[in-house]
């Protein structure tokens, strides 16, 4: 008797950012499945999957975030509970689609007695059952290797990028907001030199033991009479990046937009934001945009395709890194 197997893939998410999960889908061309979680009066969860997943190549999809009343930390446990549900319903693979990776800024000890929070999260999800995971502009690229499987390290880039060529045709000036981003801000001008862009950073300092706190000092490159993109990977509090545009129109800039990838938003970012000098602030949709969190500078570009890209390449086994040049490792 011959036999053919067919592959299957099903998708599932938590309840963080079920609209990013749902744009993913369709452009995929499936439904979306269901998680079926419970919440029990004590606040446990308990997801248990509609549909069989037996021999499926499961993708559990959630962005680690704190909204409607839950934490950055139910949206990790309620990922793992579904990847573990799914590993014990006999899925053949399971990945963990991190649009936004939590802990990420905890990738090192920067002073003794603290943890590696990032390397912790990793773990867990392999105790869980994932054998893959596939993030989007992780705070650091060594997070990668905290993760025992293949990482897929996604990048927000082209989707920026075609932003400014639509917005911003000439001369821009790409700002890194420190020294340790120019590399990503040299990478973003050199793919927009058809807008004759430049390059410029910021060198600031973060007094030792104040956290969300930093200085800028000084704008290293040609920043007078241009427009300046101020370009990171989150914007959180939004201290680093107001104080930058406000150092950039001080040296001369006419204009500055801020663009990251991922709008974390927390504390007095909006505040921030909103009585800052940034004529525009672009992000992407790998965080959910709470209504109150809506200001008029804030723009949202959706990432859904580049997810389902990669999902759909995984799917096929065929190369994700294909789809960005070979230019989204780093």
């Amino acid at each position: 008797m011959e036999k053919v197997t067919t592959k299957k893939l099903a998708l599932y998410t938590g309840r963080t950012h079920p609209a990013l999960a749902e744009e993913v889908a369709t452009h995929l061309g499936q439904g979306l499945g269901d998680p079926n979680i419970v919440e029990f009066s004590n606040g446990e969860i308990r997801p248990r999957f509609t549909q069989s997943v037996r021999g499926a190549d499961v993708f559990v999809m959630q962005s680690h975030y704190g909204v409607d009343g839950r934490s950055v930390n139910d949206s990790i446990m309620e990922q793992l509970t579904m990847i573990d549900a799914a590993s014990r319903a006999s899925a053949k693979r399971i990945t963990a689609v991190t649009p936004f990776y939590g802990y990420a800024r905890q990738d090192r000890k920067a002073e003794g007695r603290e943890p590696i929070t990032a390397r912790l999260v990793a773990d867990m999800f392999k105790a869980a059952g994932a054998k893959r995971m596939i993030s989007i502009d992780l705070h650091s690229g060594q997070i990668q290797g905290f993760f025992d499987g293949p990482v897929d390290h996604l990048t927000a880039a082209p989707v920026l990028e075609n932003y400014i060529r639509q917005q911003a045709p000439d001369s821009p000036v790409i700002v890194s907001p420190d020294s340790g981003r120019i590399k990503v801000a040299e990478r973003m001008a050199q793919h927009l030199h058809d807008c004759d862009a430049d390059i410029a950073f910021i060198y600031k300092r973060r007094p030792k033991g104040q956290a969300n706190v930093v200085e800028a000092k000084e704008v290293i490159g040609d920043v007078d009479g241009r427009l300046c993109i101020l370009t990171d990977d989150m914007i959180d509090t939004g201290g680093t990046i107001v104080s930058a545009a406000e150092i950039l129109l001080e040296r001369g800039a006419t204009e500055v937009w801020a663009m990251a990838t991922h709008g974390v938003l927390s504390g007095p970012a909006v505040d921030r934001l909103k009585n800052s000098p940034l004529a525009r602030v672009v992000l992407t949709n790998t965080l959910p945009l709470p209504p109150e969190k809506q200001i008029p500078q804030i723009e949202v570009l959706s990432v859904a395709e580049i997810i389902a890209e990669a999902l759909s390449a995984v799917f096929d086994d065929t190369s994700v890194s294909d789809i960005f040049d070979g230019e989204n490792l780093a």
